[in-house]
């Protein structure tokens, strides 16, 4: 028996690579299905089922394509219902892979149709349990994606059953392995670690303590942020099918010369920088808004830019395909290609990005700027800077309204990244100076400028 995660940063998924006697089973993989297929090769297995967990709403599965190039079965648990062919499993079914077995436990709550699945080694014992996003390491996936379908306490009960009748009776030695980790918005704080076992998230998972199910839909769908809107797209994809990814690439890493790129900006395209925070601020083109590959890219565009909305890019020479493949992991698709030669094509003059050290920002309030925190509540909850005007760069531009355009606006996340999203897009709604500070809120506090706290408040 061999197990592996393939776990992807950018977009904080696992997907498993489970394999015995030469039969190879995929759990929740990703669009790009290269990945697979060639670790397969590599151990000279056969790709036999691909299992799904649920309908995924954080990125566009590519359960398609790999049957499709495989021959492999897709497989998900009861109450889903797609536009393409699948075997729908029924409650404790039994697959078996070479000498090993999965078995089907339908486990509503994210979602109607999810499901985990127990794999049991060559002696039968319970092994390890694939849980989706129904648990994960010191936490349960939200239960508000159903867009009014069903409402998040009637999800998030229907969780409660889920966990206390299949998931808590296991053994404490199973392994868990969920579909996400920290930094996923499918849960509302998911532990750092990307697997655990049953004893351990019993005794440190607030979800799988003993408590009431009024008391656990209360601590579930307390204090959850809003889901990216383009969950709802994606979820939709996954249910309806897609064009292969072969197709999207292929037609979505154009490289545009610079009359095409300025027609398309003309007809309505964004310009997307994909560069690293310090290179855009030195330049870039009029619109344009950054959101780098160095960071939770497509998490951010998916959070931030309009799924149907036409875009051209600016990348780094080298990183075309790995910039339009990111994107398409989420279902962006109208991407009409990128700037040939990078921005040094660029005739026109570019805009600039002041940004200054975090041992200025004291002086710089001194003198009457404003300083705009544009991290998670949680985050400015925890600590902030006395006096910052509290803006999440989720809610952006429509958050923005408030603002005077011809102020002075320090911008600072954790770190950078996100402030030099907030800054580009400020820029792009017309803001005069727009400011971001270097480091972020890790540098700040350091200065020696008064913090307070949600508890500090109370």
């Amino acid at each position: 028996m061999y197990v592996e995660q393939l776990y992807t940063n950018c977009l904080a998924e696992a997907a498993y690579y489970i394999e015995s006697d030469g039969e190879a089973a995929i759990i929740d993989p990703l669009r790009e299905v290269e990945p697979y297929l060639e670790l397969a090769e590599r151990r000279n297995t056969k790709i036999k089922y691909v299992f799904e967990t649920h309908f995924h709403a954080d990125f566009v599965s590519g359960h398609i394509d790999l049957s499709q190039k495989t021959g492999a079965k897709i497989i998900y648990g009861p109450n889903a219902n797609t536009e393409y062919e699948i075997y729908n499993a029924i409650d404790e079914e039994i697959f078996t892979l070479g000498k090993i077995t999965l078995k089907v436990l339908h486990t509503p709550g994210h979602t109607p149709e999810s499901t985990c699945y127990l794999l049991k080694d060559e002696e039968g014992k319970d092994h390890a349990i694939f849980t989706g996003d129904t648990l994960f390491v010191g936490d349960v996936g939200r239960p508000d994606l159903l867009d009014g379908v069903m409402s998040k306490e009637e999800l998030a009960g229907m969780m409660y059953d889920s966990l206390n009748s299949k998931i808590k009776n296991l053994a404490d030695d199973v392994i868990i392995y969920p579909a996400h980790g920290a930094g996923s918005a499918c849960g509302k704080n998911i532990g750092k670690e990307t697997y655990s076992t049953i004893g351990i998230q019993k005794a440190t998972n607030y979800a799988l303590q003993d408590m009431s199910k009024e008391a656990f839909i209360t601590k579930v769908t307390d204090g959850m942020l809003p889901p990216p809107k383009y969950f709802f797209e994606d979820a939709k994809i996954n249910k309806k099918g897609y064009d292969s990814i072969d197709s999207i690439m292929d037609k979505n890493k154009a490289a545009l010369e610079l009359n095409e790129f300025k027609k398309l900006i003309a007809e309505g395209a964004l310009v997307l920088d994909t560069r690293i925070p310090d290179d855009f601020e030195k330049g870039f083109i009029n619109g344009a808004v950054n959101i780098g590959l160095n960071g939770q890219y497509a998490v951010w565009v998916g959070t931030l830019i309009n799924i149907n909305q036409p875009l051209v890019l600016i990348v780094e020479p080298g990183m075309e395909n790995d910039a339009v493949l990111r994107l398409a992991r989420v279902g962006y698709e109208k991407v009409k290609g990128y700037l040939k030669g990078g921005l040094e094509s660029w005739d026109e003059e570019l805009e600039k990005i002041n940004s200054i050290n975090s041992s200025d920002v004291a002086e710089r309030l001194q003198k009457g700027d404003t300083l705009i925190d544009i991290r998670k509540p949680g985050e400015f909850n925890t600590a902030h800077i006395k006096g910052a005007q509290f803006i999440t760069l989720s809610d952006m531009p429509g958050n923005l309204k408030s603002l005077n355009k011809e102020k002075n606006y320090i911008v600072h996340c954790a770190g950078g990244y996100r402030s030099m999203i907030a800054t580009s897009i400020m820029k792009k709604e017309g803001f005069k100076n727009p400011i971001n500070v270097y480091g972020g809120f890790g540098a700040i506090k350091d200065t020696g400028v008064e913090i307070e706290s949600e508890a500090v408040e109370a």
